[in-house]
């Protein structure tokens, strides 16, 4: 299943992620990946933080370049990484720092830049895809698995995107 559409500001884009990370809570799925695609400034760290905004974080949510990875407990019972594999220069780098051990299904990875690691990550449960276009951004969401499908179902059952 394919959602498209146009996300005028970063409010927008905020909203959309809430609303993924709201219906993946009305479930409670054992655990979610999602992949975050786009050039740089094309909103990837501001969806990850809407996401955990919406789960319950509320301190600063920074994009993980330097450290690779971030992990945040935004509620008890729910262990969040967000990662950030724009510096990998060889995908074999995320394999020697442990980061297999994340991908478990109790935990959520929102994984910026996963086209620098692909061979080492598991299958996306969803794929955002961000462009710039003017001040906003176009959005394509992708399920690629069941469990990404009936997260996408619950957050566009009654609206689209």
């Amino acid at each position: 299943m394919i959602h498209t559409g146009f996300l005028a500001d970063e409010a927008a884009l905020q909203m959309l992620a809430g609303k993924l990370a709201s219906a993946w809570q009305k479930n409670a799925e054992a655990g979610l990946v999602i992949w975050l695609q786009g050039d740089l400034g094309a909103g990837k760290t501001c969806f990850a933080r809407g996401f955990l905004y919406a789960l319950g974080h509320q301190g600063v949510v920074k994009s993980p370049t330097y450290t690779l990875v971030e992990p945040y407990q935004p509620q008890p019972g729910i262990q969040c990484y967000h990662f950030d594999l724009y510096r990998l220069t060889d995908a074999e780098e995320l394999e020697f720092t442990g980061a297999r051990d994340y991908f478990d299904d109790k935990s959520i990875c929102l994984v910026e830049w996963p086209e620098k690691a692909a061979a080492c990550l598991p299958t996306a449960d969803i794929t955002c895809a961000f462009v710039v276009k003017n001040t906003g951004r176009q959005i394509s969401l992708l399920s690629n698995t069941g469990r990404g499908a009936a997260v996408m179902d619950r957050a566009f059952a009654h609206d689209s995107l």
